[in-house]
């Protein structure tokens, strides 16, 4: 099980990038004290998305989290809505996928279905 993944962020897209995980369906939660001033943490389902503050945020190129949020649809459309760029991916197993990029590059794959 994947308890988290954590993505390096510049300092000025906090907020930008919770907005972005709200949109697939996470939701903010408390960190710990002694990194609460480093770290903003999001959740769904048990997973942790860790964003870790810094002004030498690095971005694979490649590289990418994936998702199955509980919408396909409407995750989609809440990320275009609120201006992120979102691309359809080809088709894996049967199933529609997608790509979004977050404000600082990240790239996160939507799946309406995980593999069988």
């Amino acid at each position: 099980m994947l308890h988290h993944a954590s993505l390096e962020i510049k300092v000025d897209d906090v907020e930008r990038t919770v907005s972005f995980w709200e949109a697939i369906g996470f939701e903010r939660i408390d960190e710990p004290e002694p990194l609460a001033r480093h770290v903003t943490w999001l959740e769904h389902g048990g997973t942790q998305i860790h964003l870790i503050h810094t002004d030498a945020a690095t971005v694979p190129a490649l590289g990418h989290v994936a998702v199955v949020p509980a919408g396909f649809d409407e995750a989609k459309r809440r990320l275009k809505d609120e201006g992120f760029e979102v691309e359809d991916a080809r088709e894996l197993w049967g199933e529609d996928r997608a790509f979004a990029i977050g404000p600082g590059g990240h790239r996160v794959e939507l799946m309406r279905a995980p593999p069988p």
